[in-house]
């Protein structure tokens, strides 16, 4: 009859070659070049000083930003994940920068300054920016943000408590047209306790608010992650999340070693699908 004792060699022997299997699977798994299109010398130094905080290999793996996809960055700002996903993107894939209104009268006046630090960023270095398209994602009517059908995922980094008092449904639907069926948005933005009555203004928003918003329009909710959370954030700022980094509107010389050592914002990550 086989024995059935293993002894603790064998035993030892096994372990080994699931930890070898482990490393390996995990290394198959890296992304060299989005790691690459992180650490490059492109970025500044004070928006790498913000990895710790926004977490974009995390993130951008969880939302599936594959090296070969069509990629529209929502109301890209200054273009702090532009710096990453123009590089990773170029060779293969396409960026499409979806700005605020470019019109002379915008719903909000902060809108053309923003557009002009992003097209700033772009004419800085024409060889990593030079293939991004510029769309125009307007709140008061539905755009066309690219052919309808031929966008993998569409990004939304701490935009939605703006857009949601200003025609999110406008919003919501012009991505829904430009995605592939099965096509992916990923939205990061400041979150609110559940628990909590909403405070307008603030910058904070509940989670189940996009939920309910995104899948009454076409999508389905295809999970979140905590790779953004910061349980350190109290959520209790007179100023709103812009009093802390990097911000730090409005706040003392006093305030400013407590603030910073919150962190940026406790900030939710959620997937959808088109359906």
């Amino acid at each position: 009859m086989k024995s059935l004792f293993r002894s603790p060699l064998i035993s030892l022997v096994a372990g080994a070659l699931v930890g070898v299997l482990s490393i390996g699977q995990l290394a198959a798994q890296e992304n060299t070049a989005l790691r690459a299109a992180i650490n490059g010398d492109h970025r500044s130094e004070a928006n790498k000083a913000r990895d710790i905080y926004r977490n974009p290999y995390e993130t951008l793996t969880f939302f599936g930003v594959e090296a070969d996809h069509v990629v529209i960055e929502s109301w890209p700002g200054g273009g702090w994940y532009t710096e990453i996903l123009a590089p990773y993107l170029k060779e293969d894939g396409q960026l499409i920068g979806a700005t605020y209104d470019r019109s002379a009268t915008p719903l909000a006046g902060w809108m053309t300054g923003s557009n002009q630090a992003f097209g700033a960023l772009l004419d800085s270095n024409q060889s990593l920016y030079g293939d991004v398209v510029i769309a125009e994602q307007l709140t008061q009517s539905r755009s066309r943000l690219a052919d309808p059908g031929t966008v993998d995922v569409i990004l939304d980094f701490r935009n939605a408590h703006n857009w949601l008092g200003m025609g999110a449904e406008n919003i919501v639907m012009a991505w829904h047209e430009a995605l592939k069926q099965g096509g992916v948005v990923g939205i990061v933005d400041h979150r609110w306790p559940a628990d909590q009555e909403a405070i307008p203004g603030n910058g904070y928003i509940h989670e189940q608010t996009l939920i309910d918003l995104m899948t009454a329009h076409g999508f389905s909710f295809a999970g979140s992650s905590e790779v953004n959370a910061n349980p350190n954030d109290p959520k209790d700022h007179a100023g709103g999340v812009w009093n802390l980094p990097p911000t730090l509107r409005g706040v003392s010389d006093a305030d400013r070693p407590r603030l910073l050592g919150i962190g940026e914002s406790d900030r939710m990550t959620l997937k959808f699908t088109k359906i």
